[in-house]
């Protein structure tokens, strides 16, 4: 369910179906031929500065993105962090990161309609 590589990661950069922007990160996505969505993270120690910060907010969307997965089309989706990522509470993150999924998910209800047979 994640991304784990450069070869897996690389397509959903090169050309990204959807980006969604939000406060303190960047989400690309990309369909896939797969039967579910998998997960990758880009969390820099540029953008976050402690460790302990980059693994609370790993966890924090790790365990989001387990409890919405079935919600959201066969993708798969980066996650980038940009400055002020660490600033945000575990509450403010989960609001966020609910407010990135849904407008995902209704960004690729249009598309989906489309690609379906």
């Amino acid at each position: 369910m994640r991304l784990l590589n450069q070869q897996q990661f690389q397509p959903v950069f090169d050309s990204a179906d959807l980006r969604v922007s939000a406060q303190g990160f960047l989400l690309l996505s990309r369909y896939s031929q797969l039967e579910h969505s998998r997960l990758g993270l880009v969390i820099g120690k540029k953008n976050v500065k402690l460790a302990v910060q980059r693994n609370r907010i790993k966890r924090q969307i790790r365990e989001h993105f387990r409890k919405t997965q079935a919600q959201l089309p066969a993708m798969d989706i980066v996650i980038i962090a940009r400055k002020g990522l660490d600033t945000q509470t575990n509450q403010e993150l989960q609001t966020t990161l609910a407010k990135a999924w849904q407008r995902l998910h209704k960004l690729s209800a249009p598309k989906q309609t489309l690609l379906q047979p």
